[in-house]
């Protein structure tokens, strides 16, 4: 019944503006009060003070739209909510740069394994001139540990401890960096598999699934 009235109350209001000299008051404003009392009149009310308030026209179209004070919560929840849309944004512009890159980087699906075969077999081929290195360290290793017997009961001199020294820091590196490069190996695989599902995506908007790891050609 409530509602009934202020529809004919609305209603009534926009057909006296209507009605009324072009010189005259053509505005409506809207608004509630903290109780959540609707009010429509020709004059902001002071009910209204610090809620949200529309600016009608004669046909009841809004045409502005003023916000009413908001609580320091509501402040916090538009600046997270805008800081969220600006994070979307940018994860958007630069979904779709990778996508670019993608696309002028890549003709085809074999585009994609030839670079995948060039990258492991160069990948493959460091590791083996590691490998290289760390059989020479070892070899050095047995030599020394060699001549520290020689030693067994005399006090080891400066230099060969300083040589069985580097020579384990030497091969402590190599083997490290024999671990990276393996490493490196599958990372170069989920790198490819994941440039060819999203450039099949692209090029045939179908999901595709990841592909599985494939082996450097001998």
């Amino acid at each position: 019944m409530l509602k009934l009235k202020q529809t004919i109350l609305v209603a009534g209001i926009l057909l006296a503006l209507a009605a009324a000299p072009a010189s005259g008051q053509q505005r409506l404003y809207k608004c509630k009060d903290a109780k959540g009392k609707t009010y429509y009149t020709q004059t902001p009310p002071t009910e209204c003070l610090g809620q949200d308030v529309e600016e009608l026209s004669r046909q009841g179209t809004v045409l502005k739209r003023r916000e009413g004070a908001l609580t320091p919560e509501q402040l916090e929840a538009r600046e997270t909510e805008e800081k969220r849309k600006k994070q979307e944004e940018a994860a958007a512009r630069e979904e779709k740069r990778k996508n670019q890159a993608l696309l002028n980087t890549y003709s085809s699906e074999k585009d994609i394994e030839d670079s995948r075969q060039r990258a492991l077999k160069q990948a493959a081929e460091s590791a083996k001139e590691i490998e290289k290195r760390m059989e020479v360290a070892q070899q050095r290793a047995k030599k020394l540990a060699a001549e520290k017997e020689f030693y067994a009961k005399k006090p080891l001199p400066k230099k060969l401890q300083d040589d069985v020294n580097n020579n384990e820091i030497d091969l402590k590196g190599q083997q490290e960096a024999l671990a990276a490069k393996k490493k490196e190996l599958g990372e170069i695989n989920a790198k490819y598999d994941e440039d060819k599902r999203r450039y099949l995506d692209l090029t045939t908007g179908a999901k595709s699934k990841p592909a599985g790891a494939v082996p450097p050609k001998k």
